[in-house]
């Protein structure tokens, strides 16, 4: 699923695995009205390949990116939710990456299970009927849920490997040389410094507060 202000890692990172599955294809979805490219948060834009009116009723994996403003307006947007409710209804599996589970609890896919999100809304999955849970990646059934936006690369390598095996996420792992080390640690509230973790905090208290007024939308 690609809608404006759509955080790009958080669908790159999944995209490229996935789209390196051989013999897969991979729905852009947009949920705009035509086919024109969608510009992420940062102004990144991708060329969708099937809008929500044409894409396929019946897929393997249903997939929704995180985002801020981009992702509350998604959740709140009546057919979108529509469209994610129903393909979720009979997806093999239904996944999001950050913010994009905002996406998928609207359209009531979170219900009784255990997920995972940017850990800035985690504590808000209760909303949707979902336990949270603070880890990379959250397997409950087929809800395959992922941290933010840099577990976007861990869920593609782990969907991968669901998907078709583990010798071929192993081949995806190598050919892109995934062996991160990162040069800067605090990745995650545990290790960041308390002072910076204060200042993103505040940054996005205003989304947060945003986020709190999403609940489950009505079939």
């Amino acid at each position: 699923m690609l809608y404006p202000g759509f955080t790009a890692l958080d669908f790159v990172g999944p995209y490229h695995f996935l789209g390196s599955i051989p013999g897969a294809t991979v729905h852009l979805v947009t949920n705009q009205p035509d086919l024109r490219p969608v510009r992420s948060d940062l102004g990144l834009a991708v060329q969708p390949t099937v809008t929500m009116a044409d894409c396929p009723a019946d897929l393997t994996v249903i997939f929704a990116p995180g985002g801020t403003k981009g992702t509350l307006a998604a959740a709140r947007d009546a057919a979108t939710g529509a469209f994610m409710r129903d393909r979720a209804s009979r997806a093999k599996y239904v996944t999001s990456v950050c913010t994009g589970s905002l996406i998928l609890g609207v359209a009531g896919a979170l219900k009784g299970r255990r997920a995972t999100s940017h850990w800035s809304v985690v504590p808000l999955l209760p909303q949707f009927g979902a336990t949270p849970e603070r880890s990379r990646i959250v397997r409950d059934g087929n809800v395959i849920t992922g941290a933010g936006v840099s577990a976007g690369i861990d869920f593609g390598i782990a969907l991968v490997a669901e998907l078709r095996g583990r010798p071929v996420a192993e081949l995806g792992v190598l050919i892109s040389e995934y062996a991160p080390e990162p040069p800067i640690t605090g990745g995650t509230l545990e290790t960041a410094r308390p002072e910076i973790a204060r200042l993103l905090e505040a940054d996005l208290h205003g989304f947060v507060e945003e986020a709190k007024g999403l609940r489950v939308q009505p079939a």
